[in-house]
């Protein structure tokens, strides 16, 4: 039997690709992981006893909406963080883990056809790559914008051509933006509701690294900038997760928030492929969501590690510490070289920018970048950033 051909031309994901690139090598020196963005901060307090208490909940099937005290709970932290009152039963959507949202809802969402075309689907490049594969499979071309230096690492979306407007079904913005830690102003994602109703197509808004930030001032999110400048819910899908949050990676627990008529398609989709959440982790998730006391904390070790990150590059006039996220997205020749030449020297293994990008007629926007997540200890961080400076920025072996 033939394979289908829709992701036929998909490139080897990135962790088995990084593999195949360095575990022939052997480290220069103990080895310091900073390639994948797996929280290792403590996770919220009396989870265990959460848990227990409602074991007896994985001898049923799980609600496929979410159960109410969930829903409820995440209604409330929307209120408390962004300033908006949702109808929790038509308005949000638990997920199992925001991957499966953002795959799903494309899916759910994108028509088959779009002013007698295939639809675009709108991706920032370099991208979180269940974003190209939720368009290719609701048959949609995924159509690569290049969020560089040079547009402050966010994609310019009015760059588009019209006609390729007019035939987008879903732009994705990701805001602190993976892997670059660039935020979307409330400027910039009213300017991109306006593309959006003058070329009727829905923004997905990826938030997942809402609550990792450097300022005193929260980033803004697109359901608050909505609301205040008179949009209505029905273009808006945003995602958020625990998993960075709260540091919960293994719960896979999300949601979705967005208009009636989106999440009721979602919804719909559910009920016939879809994974909800065990109703004990539903619980656990609730218990997360109410406390925000681990998140402060959380934030705040963040912060620590961005002193260390800036006082580390501080002489090196290439490299800028973000604003938010966890990941430094540092600038050299090759990203690839880079990595390799790192492992080999140094022992420390950091992620090549082109392995989260597209190629995009003659450049890719990933290319001459290393991504470096700072989510270990702040001793392993500041050791893994300093023998980065010395062996890629400094004397003989500077890279760029």
């Amino acid at each position: 039997m033939e394979k289908p051909e829709r992701f036929s031309n998909l490139p080897e994901y990135a962790f088995p690709r990084l593999r195949s690139l360095l575990d022939g090598h052997a480290p220069g020196a103990e080895p310091i992981h900073m390639t994948i963005g797996e929280p290792t901060h403590p996770m919220p307090q009396k989870l265990g006893e959460v848990l227990t208490l409602h074991l007896s909940g994985f001898a049923k099937y799980p609600a496929n909406n979410g159960v109410p005290h969930l829903l409820e709970e995440i209604g409330a932290w929307v209120s408390r963080r962004y300033g908006v009152t949702l109808d929790v039963a038509e308005n949000i959507l638990p997920l199992n883990g925001t991957r499966e949202g953002l795959f799903n809802a494309v899916l759910a969402v994108s028509p088959e056809r779009k002013v007698h075309h295939r639809p675009s689907v709108l991706i920032p490049n370099p991208f979180y790559q269940a974003y190209a594969v939720g368009a290719l499979g609701a048959g949609a071309e995924p159509y690569f914008v290049a969020a560089t230096e040079a547009s402050g690492f966010l994609p310019d979306y009015h760059s588009v051509p019209s006609d390729i407007l007019d035939q987008t079904s879903i732009a994705f913005i990701c805001s602190p933006s993976n892997p670059q830690g660039a935020i979307a102003s409330e400027a910039y994602l009213r300017e991109l509701l306006e593309l959006a109703e003058q070329h009727d197509f829905v923004i997905f808004a990826d938030e997942c690294y809402s609550e990792i930030y450097d300022d005193d001032a929260a980033p803004p999110g697109l359901l608050s900038v909505a609301r205040e400048h008179g949009f209505g819910l029905d273009r808006v899908a945003v995602f958020h997760s625990l998993s960075k949050r709260s540091n919960l990676p293994g719960l896979r627990s999300g949601f979705v928030a967005g208009g009636a008529e989106l999440i009721k398609e979602l919804k719909t989709l559910r009920a016939y492929a879809g994974a909800p959440l065990p109703e004990p982790l539903q619980h656990v998730a609730t218990y997360a969501w109410s406390d925000e006391e681990h998140v402060d904390h959380n934030r705040s070790l963040y912060r620590e590690k961005y002193k260390i990150a800036r006082d580390v590059f501080g002489d090196v006039a290439e490299v800028t510490v973000p604003k938010a996220g966890f990941f430094l997205w540092l600038p050299v020749d090759d990203g690839e070289r880079a990595a390799l030449n790192l492992w080999k020297t140094t022992g420390v293994r950091v992620l090549p920018g082109a392995y989260l990008s597209r190629k995009m007629g003659e450049k890719d926007p990933g290319f001459g970048y290393v991504r470096v997540a700072m989510v270990a200890d702040k001793e392993t961080v500041e050791s893994g950033l300093t023998r980065i400076r010395d062996q890629l920025y400094k004397g003989d072996s500077r890279d760029l």
